[in-house]
């Protein structure tokens, strides 16, 4: 059974009108399969089929091609013609982004296809080309003819699938935690470096949860007295721990937040720290930052023997230098 229509180009007013829905579904920020759908053929199959049909407005004859030939190419036209409007966006001063591509697409689609729509008219009818589906094959093919012509529209299909499941998945970009140590006013300058002892101090401590899942977080604050010398048998600086003493811990369980490289930076999670240091002396205040529960300490021992394992085991670490008279 062989369904044809003669009477206009549906397939090319088709593509137009498909990509005029797309723009406010697009703009809008509409989210959804709605915008999958129309976005995919937009990108990966209209652009190319639009030229294809500009070039080739007539049947399979020496100067056309069929319909499985077109429909292949246009997935390669459109790979190719998509990121040369975009290089070329690149040099204007609107850039690469969501709705300069859009709208250099669309009006790409649109005046190449009012192109094709032109030619298409002014050939002879029975030349024109036209949309068919033949539901059975042809008897003249040959076997062979037959094998590639399922084989070719089975990578089609495999291919299209596959960019959707890729473009429909949720991407996993890089992993990881942002912990930081800002001033008591917000910013990051007037850290507390001098203190007298039993002085208190403030600080507000951060972190920002990118690890695509749920973490419950800790956070372990020690008092270190460390001396740095130098090693002349490898001929690198050693810390040594003289002294490590537990201060405090917070705990906090926070959800994924997406990076967003547009927008400005909002804060997930701050907490504003009191402190004071009771000895004297030149400290190491380390906040340690773990993914996990973590054991208990006492304030009263002096923990430098497993200083070197507790810092190096930590998630993340930030510390501030304190002189204490």
């Amino acid at each position: 059974m062989r369904i044809e229509i003669k009477k206009y180009p549906a397939d090319v007013i088709l593509c137009m009108l498909w990509s005029l829905i797309l723009l406010p579904v697009a703009l809008l920020n509409v989210e959804g399969t709605a915008r999958v759908i129309l976005g995919l053929p937009f990108i990966l199959f209209i652009p190319g089929y639009i030229l294809i049909f500009a070039l080739f407005p007539t049947q399979k004859t020496d100067k056309g091609i069929d319909i499985i030939e077109r429909i292949a190419l246009s997935f390669g036209l459109s790979i190719a013609v998509v990121p040369l409007i975009g290089l070329g966006l690149n040099y204007t001063p609107w850039g690469i982004r969501l709705e300069p591509i859009l709208l250099s697409i669309f009006i790409f689609v649109v005046g190449v296809g009012v192109v094709a729509i032109y030619r298409w008219i002014h050939i002879n009818s029975n030349e024109r080309f036209t949309i068919s589906f033949d539901l059975s094959f042809p008897k003249s093919e040959s076997k062979l003819d037959r094998a590639l012509t399922v084989i070719l529209a089975a990578s089609i299909l495999i291919a299209v699938v596959s960019l959707v499941y890729v473009i429909v998945t949720p991407k996993t970009g890089e992993k990881f935690t942002e912990f930081y140590i800002l001033g008591s006013g917000g910013m990051a300058d007037d850290y507390p470096r001098n203190l007298a002892a039993g002085q208190n101090a403030a600080i507000i401590l951060g972190i920002v949860n990118h690890e695509y899942k749920t973490i419950n977080y800790t956070v372990e604050i020690w008092l270190v007295n460390q001396t740095i010398s130098h090693n002349e048998t490898t001929g690198e600086n050693e810390t040594i721990y003289d002294h490590m003493w537990f201060v405090d811990n917070l705990y906090a369980t926070l959800n994924h937040t997406p990076i967003d490289i547009e927008g400005a930076w909002e804060p997930q999670w701050e907490y504003n720290y009191t402190f004071s240091i009771e000895k004297k002396g030149n400290f190491k205040l380390a906040f340690l930052l773990f993914t996990q529960s973590t054991e208990d300490y006492y304030h009263d021992v002096d923990y430098k023997d497993i200083a070197k394992e507790k810092i190096d085991g930590a998630y993340r670490e930030t510390h501030l230098y304190i002189q204490v008279t």
